[in-house]
């Protein structure tokens, strides 16, 4: 078994120091653009080229996050800085848009690239689906158990599995989250996270209830090693280099089996402690906590004695020395292993009392302090009777170990290829074409499918309760597939896949890259949802290759980047209803009301249940926010306010085929008022009203 390697966050230059003096084995860090950290610090065209140099000399890997969905406009500046990563000999690039995977694969197919946490691995056939694309590493989602975790590694071939040990913990499954876009129009997707959820939210009597404490797996190392993790990922771009000397410090510790000290961690950074995350398959109200005044306050007892860890350097390469002194040379080879260097010196002379022998000489060439280099064997061949100074002696070491630095941060070849960016294509001239998702069976009728209802989507494992044969051949139906499901589901959804078609639905709705491996084979029409975030056109080039004959656009686009995409396949947009803000893992409901379900499955809206009505969250405002049941034993919250543009002509020009009711919390009255008022048929306007992102888009 392979050690695992320890990646460390860096938001800035000190923090690389940090790591890399601490004993990262790579560093993770982005560039001025196109991060999901994009208020770190981060590195420019000059200082990012240097850095690596630093990391390369020190034996330390470097990958570069590109992990932000991209706008058609950014495609340019997408290039320019891809190339500009390329020339910098970083290793690896984390990426997450399909649009960034294809521009690399294509542009520059000999640099390695890696999913992020951000293209939401759940399950085995997502993790061998993103292997076949060519990714060398995935990063699995924080919410997955160990024995899950090991199932997909043990399963992965030409690929790497990667989890995150220490760190911040979304409330959201990998941080596919939307709160921050809709309530600030910072997007989490887009590098710029205002974390609302950190902020005093309520359900019930509980406070805090979106406020994950921070995750420490460090004490569960051996058994993440023995899983087949290949890289422990430290989160954490947007904290101080003494939190990053802490944690990979421990992190080393524990993976040799020390003991590390956890009373350190916590008081660099934590929110009232830390928690297991789902390593172990618990999920309850203790994983909950906030950043309290003695948090904040415990970081200055330790920072002077952690910013002594990373402030000399550490000689981390071990390099072999091999002197040689003739009648008329000297002459110094050094090693690291992989690569060697020679160089020559000054001849030497007769000695006239003391002649050079080996011990003086290697006393003299193995002074490395200073550089990243120790010298771990050394051999001598000197001719006898001859000398040399030991300033001789000092410069040969320079050279050799200078030529030797030279030779580890040489900038590797990369094989270029081509890049063709989407061709541009005319949008439709039609209006859209109404379709409409459902939340609950009963608010399908015949009043609403009489109205003309292009599409009904329907959540597959709602779908034995919907009279599907009463509508054939007045509308379509789609089973949506989850969003967040199991390696342990594939097989149960595959067969519930199977009857939906049986009974008669026309096609299979997808929202994660994952749900093509689910569906491979099944004679069914394919369409995306907005879980796939269609943000520009290579990114929809790509799903259509993929299968896809439709996808919803991103509802993170303003209308004139949702016009401006080339729409290569029919494209949708939701155009009413409460926009979903997360998914949560550990269920809302069930922590603040009980669940009999909660440590199994749950049967979705049983009677009996707290999700059979419609809890709600309480901002700090008193905005409320109803909870939905999500697949799982999950919870899905919405937001407080209705999307609503049937009074907004904007979206019927942007070359949507299909526009999308989204219907959540409305009664079966309410949904047919709702279709007629987009059809111009009943003045009806639902209170509480927004225009969701449509004009304002993201940051």
């Amino acid at each position: 078994m392979t050690k695992p390697i320890i990646l460390a966050p860096a938001g800035g230059f000190a923090a690389v120091t940090a790591a890399v003096r601490c004993g990262a084995d790579a560093v993770y860090l982005g560039a001025k653009n196109f991060n999901a950290r994009r208020n770190a610090e981060n590195f420019d065209d000059l200082a990012l080229p240097e850095t690596v140099k630093f990391c390369h000399e020190r034996g330390t890997k470097v990958f570069v996050t590109v992990n932000t969905l991209v706008t058609d406009g950014e495609m340019d500046a997408l290039i320019e800085e891809a190339d500009a990563i390329a020339e910098t000999g970083a290793d690896a690039v984390i990426l997450q848009d399909p649009a960034v995977m294809r521009l690399f694969r294509d542009r520059y197919p000999t640099l390695p690239r890696h999913a992020s946490t951000q293209t939401a691995v759940h399950d085995l056939d997502g993790a061998l689906y993103l292997q076949d694309l060519g990714c060398e590493t995935i990063v699995l989602a924080r919410e997955l158990t160990l024995s899950e975790m090991e199932k997909i590694a043990s399963r992965l071939t030409t690929a790497g599995a990667e989890a995150f040990v220490h760190g911040a913990h979304c409330m959201s499954v990998s941080g596919a989250c939307y709160l921050s876009a809709m309530l600030g129009g910072r997007s989490g997707n887009r590098g710029l996270c205002a974390q609302p959820c950190r902020l005093d939210w309520r359900c019930g009597k509980g406070d805090h209830v979106l406020s994950l404490k921070d995750m420490s797996l460090l004490r569960h190392a051996q058994e993440m090693a023995d899983a087949g993790i290949t890289t422990f990922k430290i989160e954490g771009r947007m904290k101080r280099p003494e939190y990053v000397a802490a944690v990979v410090t421990a992190c080393r510790e524990a993976l040799t089996g020390e003991a590390y000290d956890e009373d350190t961690l916590r008081a660099v950074f934590s929110r009232s402690g830390f928690t297991d995350g789902y390593l172990t398959g618990k999920r309850d109200k203790t994983m909950f906590g906030y950043r309290t005044k003695d948090d904040v306050q415990s970081a200055d007892k330790v920072l002077k004695s952690l910013a002594a860890l990373y402030e000399k350097e550490t000689p981390r390469v071990g390099v072999s020395m091999a002197f040689s002194l003739t009648e008329t040379e000297s002459a110094l080879t050094v090693s690291d292993g992989e690569n060697a260097r020679t160089v020559t010196g000054d001849a030497p002379e007769k000695a006239i009392n003391r002649a050079l022998d080996a011990a003086s000489a290697e006393k003299n060439l193995v002074k490395t302090g200073g550089t990243p280099f120790a010298v771990t064997d050394f051999t001598a061949d000197i001719a006898p009777g001859y000398m040399l100074p030991a300033s001789a002696l000092n410069a040969l070491r320079r050279d050799a170990l200078a030529a030797l630095e030279t030779l580890r941060t040489e900038i590797p070849e990369r094989r270029e290829g081509t890049f063709v960016p989407a061709e541009r294509i005319k949008n439709p001239t039609e209006p859209p074409r109404f379709t409409v998702s459902i939340y609950r069976a009963g608010q399908l009728t015949d009043a609403l499918v009489n109205e003309g209802v292009e599409t009904v989507y329907v959540p597959l494992e709602l779908l034995p309760s919907v009279e599907v044969e009463k509508y054939r051949g007045r509308t379509k139906f789609a089973a949506v597939l989850p969003r967040v499901w199991r390696t342990a589901d594939e097989e149960g959804l595959r067969e519930q896949l199977r009857t939906a078609k049986e009974r008669g639905a026309e096609c299979a709705v997808l929202g994660n890259l994952g749900h093509f491996a689910l569906v491979r084979g099944l004679d069914m029409e394919l369409r995306g949802d907005f879980g796939l975030n269609v943000f520009n056109s290579a990114a929809l080039r790509f799903l259509k290759e993929q299968g896809l004959s439709g996808a919803t656009l991103s509802f993170e686009l303003r209308h004139e980047q949702l016009r401006d995409i080339s729409k290569c396949i029919p494209c949708e947009a939701i155009v009413y209803g409460r926009l979903p803000l997360m998914i949560t893992e550990n269920c809302i409901v069930a922590n603040e009301f009980g669940c009999r379900h909660f440590k199994g499955r749950c049967d979705a809206l049983c009677a009996d249940s707290a999700c059979a009505g419609t809890p709600e969250l309480t901002d700090r405002v008193g905005e409320r926010f109803p909870v939905l049941h999500a697949y799982g034993c999950r919870s899905e919250l919405q937001n407080g306010k209705t999307l609503w543009l049937a009074d907004k002509p904007e979206y019927r020009k942007i070359g949507l085929t299909y526009a999308r009711l989204r219907f959540t919390t409305e009664s079966a009255e309410e949904c047919v008022r709702v279709l007629r008022a987009y059809k111009g048929r009943e003045e009806y306007t639902p209170k509480d009203i927004t225009r969701g992102l449509f004009y304002r888009g993201v940051e």
